[in-house]
């Protein structure tokens, strides 16, 4: 009858194996990119790439790793180079899935890094593997260091809150009871080479007062702080006075007085007695010789 039958085209099964791959990158390259790691100054990272080389394939592979676009570590034909930034401080880990580690992180290292995978296929190298992780390299600030900076008078001493070290920019307060005090000589600085941020402050206090202060340090979303505590001094007892009144030295001499006179009078009576005895028994005496001498007395008349 004339009718012409419609046959279906069927797609060339390269179409479907070349969307298999775009879509199997695209996820590779999504879930890998939800990939976060968040390290310390001075700490060290392990940045993975998720993709397994075996040593006969390094020969015949190109691996790329890049920060936002700016060359890090390259591996051409088994030779490595790493660029100037990351020299003496960054190695590569051909056994742990072609991963790198970058040791001594500075805030600068914070950012999006790549690794590429090319293969040579058919005389062109071509990408078989993407994926990327996000480094947060974050500056913690310590537990703030308070010292004693002396008497600025007779009531009035003074502290020094300090700490270093932090990213970003902090901010210093004093507090005592959750009211914020008038602090002196606030200092804040950044060192150009870590980019990391050092904070000092001064305040005077009077000293005949009880004290409880607060020195908090605010970055960002962080919070650290030190407490000082004051207790004010005791009067020191007042010295015990050694002088006794006048009328105790003069109760004191008159009893040695009245001693001397009582004393006096005793011997004196001791003494009365004594010559009385003496008298008495001299006089016994006289009286026994007498006789004798009268007998004696009387023949020669």
């Amino acid at each position: 009858m004339g009718q012409t039958q419609k046959r279906r085209t069927t797609p060339p099964k390269c179409s479907y194996l070349k969307l298999f791959r775009i879509l199997v990158m695209a996820g590779v390259f999504y879930f890998s990119s939800a990939m976060q790691v968040t390290k310390l100054v001075n700490d060290k990272a392990h940045l993975p790439c998720y993709y397994n080389i075996s040593g006969e394939e390094l020969a015949s592979v190109r691996i790329y790793w890049q920060k936002n676009k700016e060359m890090v570590l390259s591996v051409i034909h088994g030779k490595r180079e790493v660029w100037e930034k990351y020299k003496n401080r960054t190695i590569y880990d051909t056994v742990d899935n072609s991963s790198i580690v970058i040791l001594g992180l500075r805030l600068a290292d914070s950012g999006e890094y790549s690794c590429i995978i090319q293969k040579l296929k058919k005389g062109e190298y071509n990408v078989v593997h993407l994926s990327s992780v996000t480094l947060s390299v974050r500056g913690e600030f310590p537990e703030p260091n308070i010292t004693d900076g002396g008497n600025q008078s007779t009531n009035i001493r003074r502290i020094n809150c300090s700490t270093s070290g932090g990213f970003p920019k902090p901010h210093l307060s004093w507090l005592e009871n959750g009211k914020e005090l008038n602090a002196i000589n606030t200092a804040v600085s950044q060192d150009p080479a870590t980019e990391l941020y050092t904070i000092s402050s001064v305040l005077d206090f009077n000293v005949t007062i009880d004290h409880s202060f607060i020195c908090v340090v605010k970055y960002g979303n962080e919070t650290v702080s030190k407490t000082f505590t004051w207790q004010k001094s005791e009067p020191p007892p007042a010295p015990v006075s050694r002088r006794f009144p006048i009328w105790y030295s003069l109760v004191g001499l008159a009893f040695l007085l009245s001693a001397f006179a009582i004393s006096l009078c005793l011997w004196n009576r001791f003494s009365a007695r004594q010559r009385e005895r003496r008298r008495s028994v001299e006089s016994m005496e006289m009286e026994r010789i007498s006789p004798i001498c009268s007998r004696i007395a009387e023949p020669s008349g």
